[in-house]
């Protein structure tokens, strides 16, 4: 029996909604700015008091909002209906292998957090508790889920990007196509009961999913107590996992009290007559008032591989002991691998951050082996590209 299901009633974009998801971005003006320049986006929905016409009012107070856009985007036919689908997704670029995935629900009592937890679907990320409650006051306010969690197939993956890469190949043109700020094309194609949907239901439900993009989305259903979630079930060959950098906008201590704290904690820390970069594995690297530095953070040997992780290390080293700053701290900013090194120095040069953290991405190979160990991730440790598109399709609760 599998985990992962048809959508019992879809709305399929018929075209200019898509929109990368809320949660990757790293100033809300560009949201807004999206939003302006085309209102149709499914950002208007998901971040209602971001749109043009509800600034000022905050998130819970422009959820009335975001109920009236969706309900004007379904009446002016911005989607379409389609019931018991699933939709076929290949995201195509130049220079890039195509990646596919299966739009489908997931039954959300399959979700595992350790190891003592039966499910599936494994989910070991710490999360922001605000974002969840935004997202289930959202879900409730709209009765629809309107962008999926990102599901790795870890058991079956390599006949799953087989199927779906033939199952595309021969389903004729697409039922829309969107391209997203990258120039990557997002191209669907709806695929209605058959034997074609079972046999990839089962194969996308057929061993351990690890939810690599969407952590908040699906304890948000959890929360909600919804039977099942909207997800995207890809495969390994389909992603990569690019650095995710921090952004520090004012620093408790001077910058020479940080390099000396960091030297107290054991750390190595050497200056570098060049602009700071994403480092190799097992260093970082920081960047502040024009001055570069490559730092060698100390491991704890008695703790699991997964805390020496070098996000794990810039977490509980570099912001606890040395800064004092809790990972929700709002003087830190988490920012995902669409902005380049050249970005985080300019916002530092600029003097719109005081510090900007370069950090090596996680392997999609130590993603993959501390999720199966149910281990669990620091936050925003995880920066998935290609990343499913918000707007394309979404799911009505029933």
């Amino acid at each position: 029996m599998t985990v992962v299901h048809p959508i019992s009633r879809a709305w399929v974009t018929t075209g200019g909604t898509g929109a990368q998801n809320y949660d990757e971005f790293a100033d809300d003006a560009e949201i807004t700015s999206i939003i302006a320049d085309n209102p149709h986006s499914s950002l208007a929905i998901e971040m209602p008091h971001l749109a043009p016409d509800s600034l000022g009012r905050s998130f819970a107070q422009s959820l009335p909002d975001a109920v009236a856009r969706l309900a004007v985007a379904r009446a002016e036919g911005l989607y379409t209906p389609a019931d018991e689908v699933v939709v076929l997704y290949r995201i195509t670029a130049p220079g890039e292998p195509p990646a596919y995935g299966l739009w489908s629900m997931v039954d959300t009592d399959q979700i595992s957090t350790s190891a003592d937890e039966p499910g599936l679907v494994i989910r070991n990320e710490d999360v922001f508790l605000e974002k969840v409650r935004e997202r289930v006051a959202l879900a409730e306010a709209v009765a629809t889920l309107l962008s999926p969690v990102l599901l790795l197939q870890t058991t079956r993956g390599e006949e799953l990007h087989a199927a779906l890469a033939a199952a595309t190949e021969q389903a004729g043109p697409p039922a829309a196509t969107d391209t997203d700020q990258t120039g990557r094309t997002h191209a669907i194609w709806v695929l209605g009961p058959g034997p074609l949907q079972s046999e990839l239901t089962a194969l996308a439900g057929g061993g351990e999913l690890v939810v690599a993009d969407g952590n908040h989305r699906s304890l948000a259903a959890q929360t909600a107590g919804l039977p099942r979630f909207l997800a995207v079930v890809t495969t390994p060959a389909s992603v990569a996992i690019q650095p995710y950098n921090r952004l520090i906008s004012e620093l408790p201590v001077s910058i020479e009290d940080m390099l000396a704290r960091l030297r107290a904690a054991g750390a190595t820390v050497t200056e570098v007559p060049r602009p700071a970069q994403i480092p190799a594995k097992g260093t970082v690297e920081l960047y502040a008032a024009g001055r570069s530095f490559t730092v060698g953070l100390p491991v704890d040997v008695n703790l699991p591989d997964v805390d020496n992780l070098d996000h794990a290390l810039v977490e509980r080293v570099l912001l606890r002991d040395v800064l004092g700053l809790d990972p929700g701290d709002k003087r830190i900013n988490y920012v995902g691998g669409d902005y380049p090194a050249e970005w985080l120095r300019g916002e530092a040069d600029a003097g719109r951050s005081e510090l900007a953290v370069l950090v090596a991405p996680v392997t999609v190979d130590d993603f993959v082996r501390v999720n199966l160990e149910r281990q669990k991730l620091p936050r925003k440790s995880t920066w998935f590209t290609p990343k499913a598109r918000g707007g394309l399709v979404l799911a009505q609760l029933d």
